[in-house]
């Protein structure tokens, strides 16, 4: 055996409430990399209804790593979302046309740019990210947090707004886990390791 099929859009036998997330999107704006599950109380179907304001017409991307962790009500708020921040009002008149329509000519709603997510990340229930915020490597997520800014590698968020509680590892440690870059590694490789990457010795990976 060297691993589950990352093609499978359910990889545990008659469960089907967490699937390998990358088979189940369809919307081509969100790219999910192998791995990366989604758990989902109800239907994984769900998920991208839980990408929110995410309007083709924009053209920002929902963009997810390898190996990544995402439990159920996860929320993403897209660059759709976006009202005026230093006009006399935030009010989007231009959406309701009858005269209103030309509100916003020559003008354009703020873009914060796509939600970028590293890999070997652990998002918690009900965490909420926002558009533009870039998630490292290996970080995590804390239940019921909102993400407004972003996240370091290998760092622990926590919070609304979300602050960095801590570091998962030493920065020393940290480095070296950025070169190595084991969700890059084959599968097979991943396989003979497994029993290393869920220990704590990185000189056993190295």
């Amino acid at each position: 055996m060297s691993g589950p099929d990352k093609d499978t859009r359910f990889p545990l036998e008659n469960y089907n409430r967490l699937c390998f997330l990358k088979n189940v999107v369809k919307n081509p704006n969100i790219i999910v990399g192998d791995y990366t599950y989604y758990d989902d109380f109800d239907d994984v179907e769900n998920f991208e209804k839980n990408v929110k304001y995410h309007f083709d017409f924009i053209g920002d991307k929902l963009i997810i790593g390898k190996f990544c962790m995402i439990a159920s009500g996860v929320n993403f708020i897209m660059n759709g979302a976006n009202h005026l921040t230093n006009a006399i009002t935030a009010y989007p008149f231009a959406i309701f046309g009858n005269g209103w329509e030309k509100a916003m000519d020559k003008k354009s709603y703020p873009q914060k740019g796509d939600i970028n997510i590293g890999n070997d990340v652990w998002i918690g229930h009900n965490a909420t990210i926002m558009a533009g915020v870039t998630i490292g490597d290996g970080a995590i997520i804390a239940a019921n947090s909102t993400v407004v800014k972003d996240v370091e590698p290998y760092a622990i968020v926590g919070g609304n707004p979300a602050q960095e509680i801590r570091k998962r590892f030493s920065e020393d440690k940290i480095e070296k886990l950025l070169e190595i870059k084991w969700w890059d590694w084959k599968k097979e490789k991943i396989t003979k390791n497994v029993q290393n990457l869920t220990g704590n010795d990185l000189n056993e990976l190295i």
